[in-house]
């Protein structure tokens, strides 16, 4: 199907325009199939596009409740004394979704999935990775790096991990038909979720991430957390090559932080540097790809029309 691109005002306009894509798209899923199976972010980018689409369900423009959804992302080791505690933490992804969108739908969703981050007690991980050396390997370049869990290792709780936490989630998405539409955001280094630069494409459809020291340090300073202690150190994380098998991928992007990469990731290499480029190769399998972004993320795109048109991308500003 290609790459469309949709280039927007400013924050307001560009969830105004992610929305109605989602809303539409969703209704069409629904006219075909019992169920609608949804992918969805955390961060800023995607909040104000929630409250448009919580709206138009209550509105009655499509059934919430015929609605499968799965999260990209969480976060291991948030504090609390059981998983109960740790799911519901202020700063946990699960919390933010029933804050930015479950808590405002009239009907819920039939079904909502986070990784299991907050099954894996963070003291125990850590101290089965230092007495288990050679049941693990760090995959990537850039400071927050993939944990990739051997098969059969002789650490039983990584064993747990590998099969349960990791290929569980995934398999959960496959049983449910796969992902129909998956809506993602970018960080400023074109990284998706946790799958940070340089981790590789194959064989991260489901990521056990350690976090790099400067994004701990900022949770705290920014008083996320009280201490170093109490903040995650790992976190569970869909990669590129899950995100990438949904029928539909809704990129929003928006920010001058996101200009590089977001303009790297079309008109540049395919490369583990900006994990969002691999987008790029499934569009070309017939994937259906769309970038809704505002004017400052898209200016890099915006000065290449001609090669934008070469590679048969399609732009339409709506500036």
């Amino acid at each position: 199907m290609g790459t469309l691109i949709y280039v927007t005002e400013d924050f307001a306009h560009m969830s105004e325009v992610a929305a109605d894509i989602v809303v539409k798209k969703t209704g069409e899923i629904l006219k075909r199939k019992k169920e609608a199976v949804l992918g969805l972010a955390t961060g800023n980018s995607p909040t104000g596009m929630y409250k448009h689409f919580a709206h138009s369900a209550n509105a009655g423009r499509f059934d919430s409740g015929r609605i499968r959804s799965f999260n990209l992302d969480e976060y291991v080791g948030l504090p609390g004394d059981n998983v109960q505690q740790r799911v519901l933490h202020p700063e946990s992804y699960a919390y933010f979704m029933i804050q930015e969108l479950f808590s405002h739908l009239n009907k819920k969703f039939m079904e909502t999935r986070v990784p299991y981050g907050s099954l894996i007690d963070q003291k125990m991980l850590i101290r089965e990775l230092k007495n288990n050396k050679n049941d693990w390997e760090f995959q990537g370049a850039d400071a927050g790096k993939s944990i990739f869990i051997k098969a059969k290792p002789a650490s039983a709780y990584l064993a747990w991990i590998r099969k349960e936490i990791l290929d569980g989630y995934a398999g959960k998405i496959k049983a449910a038909g796969g992902i129909d539409l998956q809506i993602i955001g970018v960080g400023g280094h074109g990284h998706v979720a946790f799958h940070e630069s340089g981790i590789p494409f194959k064989g991260s459809k489901v990521l056990l991430v350690k976090l790099d020291d400067n994004t701990i340090a900022n949770a705290v300073a920014d008083g996320h957390f009280l201490t170093k202690a109490d903040s995650p150190q790992y976190a569970v994380s869909m990669g590129a090559e899950l995100v990438y098998l949904a029928k539909t991928v809704v990129l929003l992007a928006n920010g001058a932080r996101k200009t590089e990469s977001v303009t790297r990731s079309l008109l540049g290499d395919v490369t583990s540097e900006i994990p969002i480029s691999y987008g790029q190769r499934y569009a070309a399998a017939d994937g259906n790809l769309i970038y809704v972004l505002d004017k400052i993320a898209a200016e890099g795109l915006l000065n290449n029309i001609k090669e934008l048109k070469r590679r048969k991308i399609i732009l339409k500003d709506l500036t």
